[in-house]
């Protein structure tokens, strides 16, 4: 019955990790389906320190790198939780680099090493949050079941912001 009760729990955890990974790649590769006038050319920052340390860098813009690859930490915790630590942040490491070579090479964005950076944190914050989570209970299932309900109602709030500012049924504009 355990066993079983894991395969649900490991399949609805999928499911998540799809979703939020549809939703990243709208958001980050596709824009919100927006064209910005940036997109006529590509772009490389290969100098982070210089960003931080001159001012350059957007502090919104790196904290929301930030916070939208938290989730990405925490599903992965959850998912490849007989994984070392180290194994787990090489893949968020991996998944930060597709991303942002994705978006230069589809002119989305730029190649920047700041983003890749805070892309990497939010993993990692992501993967530290659900350890801790873990340390709390000792019934990893309980864990998970709890990890995938909050992540269920954060992907619920998500979609349905998304579809308000797309509709332009929110304060904020995008375009």
């Amino acid at each position: 019955m355990e066993s079983k009760n894991r395969r649900s729990a490991d399949h609805f955890t999928t499911v998540l990790l799809v979703v939020y990974l549809m939703i990243l790649v709208w958001v980050l590769l596709f824009k919100l389906g927006v064209q910005f006038s940036y997109m006529s050319e590509r772009r490389v920052n290969l100098n982070p320190v210089n960003d931080i340390f001159t001012g350059k860098t957007d502090v919104l813009e790196a904290v929301l790198n930030i916070l939208i690859f938290i989730p990405l930490g925490v599903y992965l915790g959850v998912l490849y939780r007989k994984h070392s630590f180290v194994k787990m942040l090489i893949i968020i490491l991996s998944i930060t680099l597709i991303v942002e070579s994705t978006q230069y090479l589809l002119k989305t964005g730029a190649f920047d090493t700041t983003d890749l950076l805070t892309n990497t944190l939010g993993g990692l914050i992501g993967l530290i949050f659900f350890q801790c989570i873990a340390s709390l209970f000792s019934d990893s299932l309980k864990t998970q079941r709890i990890v995938n309900l909050i992540a269920f109602i954060g992907t619920l709030a998500l979609i349905l912001l998304l579809i308000l500012l797309k509709m332009n049924r929110l304060p904020i504009m995008y375009k």
